[in-house]
């Protein structure tokens, strides 16, 4: 371990003296966008509705596929919620078999000819990785993050109050589709002879598709796009604004902070801290996340509460303008544009669903019941959007922080609105959430390590060589991030990110017929066990 920290510190050390070249970085980063102006373009094009209004295209394969899978699973992100929350507690684990039963083998693959299946023939008596929980702590890592936080606050500047209750909308319909996602990512995982699971849509669209070809450049397709969305918006991005907000809270009034022009420095601390982490792979993921997520998550819901229920003859006006402001073009603007872009724009979006990204920490989970785990998964946007996200709208309304002056916010200046709403009712926050920043960032980029090495696991095989290549590249990517302009490297790693909802989507809609049967074959199983 000692030998893999020093070597990553040999190599990020070139990196450091050109982090700090400002001027160098900053021609890097126009040329970097010069050639890759073109991918971003496609990708965040935007369809006029109005002179005042336009929509990514890419918002509506993502709405849309949500509305359906919605009705298709006759509303299981409602239905299913009281069930989700029980297999979370454990009350169904004698269903699972107490992991002796062996490995739940897809019945859409080939098999050989007494009847296996060749992918896992050599390591049934396998079913996963983590439990329950930590699937859900280790995908929730990734998505509860910056977007909370700036996300929300730009959301509401462009669309007022009214925006908060399209975050809402989005955040019950993405449940439905990350239930779809989470279920197959299970469904048709590959687990090594020794226990260690690769899944996600790399292997749902590659073994579950009719036609074999279109599932493998979609695979690929897929695998490109989580790497790249991994080194950019899942790593560079999240320690570059974690360090402005540090920075900035320890800057003295009329001074200079002492780490002003030390990025670099912030991010050795964090590459090495992340690096000791993400080689211990995704079970040392999961004892993380499933330690840190709570414990932020409740401690940012805990401040929210009190800044509203300190204001509590206010709340009643609060969800007055949310209503009232819902369906203004206003509102309407700043739900899906503010909302729906910028929060997967900064790879912290408070519904990742149709994404694609969460079923691969899901499909690690010890079950041999794929619904079981798509049942668990989509509690994940209720938590992240529905309570998250609107407690944070409601701190920013209720604290008058709500203007069209801060409509063009960028996501820095959005984390210190809403550091200073806070800061309005309690004094010593912004310091506590400087540190729940860092946490946020931290966690996210530690579960997006492991979906950008599954993708990398998939392009170039699993080998330790390969596994250990990609993590020291992603550690020297946090060092680069933390003190980097970033401004191109991020549009085009975000587009990357939203890209990969294309062959995803593609696939939860042609492979929904499998967890409708998975979806049966679970209830059965509990049904029975009630007999």
């Amino acid at each position: 371990m000692n030998k893999k920290l020093l070597s990553l510190l040999f190599l990020a050390t070139p990196f450091f003296t050109f982090a700090q070249e400002k001027g160098l970085d900053q021609q890097i980063d126009e040329a970097f966008g010069s050639a890759t102006g073109w991918f971003v373009d496609i990708i965040f094009y935007q369809i006029p509705f109005s002179d005042t209004v336009s929509i990514y295209w890419v918002l509506f394969p993502l709405i849309l596929g949500a509305l359906y899978f919605t009705f298709y699973f006759n509303f299981i992100n409602f239905k299913g919620f009281v069930t989700s929350i029980n297999i979370v507690r454990g009350k169904y684990d004698e269903v699972e078999g107490n992991g002796k039963k062996g490995v739940e083998v897809s019945d859409s693959v080939s098999t050989t000819a007494e009847g296996d299946n060749p992918d896992t023939i050599k390591v049934e008596g396998h079913q996963g990785e983590v439990t329950h929980f930590q699937a859900l702590t280790a995908a929730l890592s990734a998505t509860v993050g910056l977007g909370n936080i700036a996300g929300v606050a730009i959301a509401v500047s462009i669309g007022g109050a009214g925006a908060t209750f399209w975050m809402i909308v989005a955040g019950f319909l993405g449940m439905a589709s990350k239930f779809v996602e989470c279920t197959l990512g299970v469904k048709y995982r590959d687990i090594e002879a020794d226990g260690t699971v690769y899944g996600g849509p790399m292997y749902y669209l590659t073994k579950g598709l009719k036609n074999k070809t279109l599932g493998k450049i979609l695979a690929a397709l897929f695998a490109v796009f989580v790497i790249g969305g991994s080194f950019g918006g899942g790593n560079m991005f999240q320690v570059n604004q974690a360090f402005q907000l540090v920075e900035n809270i320890t800057t003295p009034v009329g001074g200079v902070s002492f780490l002003h022009g030390k990025g670099w420095l912030f991010g050795l601390v964090m590459a090495i801290l992340v690096g000791i982490v993400i080689i211990g792979g995704i079970k040392k993921i999961a004892k993380v996340t499933d330690k840190i997520v709570p414990f932020m998550v409740a401690i940012y819901v805990a401040a929210s509460l009190f800044v509203i229920f300190s204001n509590y003859n206010m709340i009643g006006d609060a969800f007055a303008q949310i209503f009232n402001g819902a369906f203004s073009p206003e509102g309407v603007a700043g739900g899906a544009v503010g909302v729906l872009v910028q929060g997967f724009r900064r790879a912290a979006f408070s519904n990742e669903a149709g994404i694609g990204s969460a079923s691969i920490a899901h499909s690690a989970v010890n079950t041999k019941y794929a619904a079981s785990e798509g049942l668990v998964a989509l509690l994940e946007p209720f938590i992240d959007t529905v309570v998250v996200c609107t407690m944070t709208a409601l701190v920013l309304i209720i604290t008058g922080n709500v203007t069209a002056e801060n409509a063009s916010l960028n996501d820095a200046q959005a984390i210190l609105l809403t550091s200073g709403a806070f800061e309005s009712a309690i004094s010593w926050f912004p310091y506590v959430l400087t540190i729940a920043v860092v946490l946020f960032a931290f966690s996210s980029m530690i579960s997006w390590s492991y979906y950008g090495f599954q993708g990398w696991a998939y392009l170039f095989g699993r080998s330790k060589r390969m596994e250990y290549a990609y993590k020291v590249i992603f550690c020297v990517f946090v060092v680069i991030g933390a003190a980097a302009s970033l401004g191109s490297v991020i549009g085009f790693s975000d587009a990357m990110v939203f890209a990969m909802m294309v062959p995803n989507m593609i696939g939860l809609v042609l492979l929904a017929p499998k967890v409708k049967e998975e979806l049966k074959k679970y209830k059965d199983a509990i049904k029975a066990s009630k007999a």
